[in-house]
């Protein structure tokens, strides 16, 4: 005789969807870049400071030579961010609706115990039993012992 114990869990799919920036949302400054790069660099406000106003997510871009570039790239990077934490939160939303289904997965957790040589299914959450016929033609009322 085999005894194995299974889980299922009945999940949504995770929506990936592309994040929209309102513009209101977003607070931006130019400044001067930091580092090797001459005179120019020094005296133009190239570099860029991006703030996510909802989420508090700052990005500073200084790669590009204009301010239109870094500010594009910081743009999409931040979009990338918030997708990321999109994800993230969506993962867990999800992680914890399959650990709250399944349990651990242990002999312990067990819902119900389908016997089909006795022709009995328990359900050991409330105690009850039922036929292994009954139970397929998906008849769930539990019932007596004696029925």
């Amino acid at each position: 005789m085999q005894t194995s114990t299974i889980t299922v869990a009945v999940l949504d799919p995770v929506d990936s969807r592309d994040i929209e920036i309102a513009s209101d949302d977003v607070e931006w400054q130019a400044f001067r870049g930091s580092g090797a790069g001459g005179q120019k660099r020094n005296k133009t406000a190239s570099a860029v400071r991006i703030t996510h106003k909802p989420t508090g997510i700052t990005i500073r871009y200084e790669s590009e030579r204009s301010q239109q570039q870094n500010l594009r790239a910081a743009k999409a990077l931040l979009a990338s961010r918030l997708q990321q934490q999109a994800q993230a939160s969506a993962q867990a939303t999800q992680h914890a609706a399959r650990k709250d289904q399944v349990g651990t997965g242990m002999r312990g957790d067990k819902r119900r115990t389908i016997r089909v040589r006795d022709d009995q299914v328990t359900d050991h959450l409330i105690g009850k039993k039922m036929s292994v016929q009954r139970y397929l033609r998906g008849e769930l009322e539990l019932l007596n012992p004696t029925d």
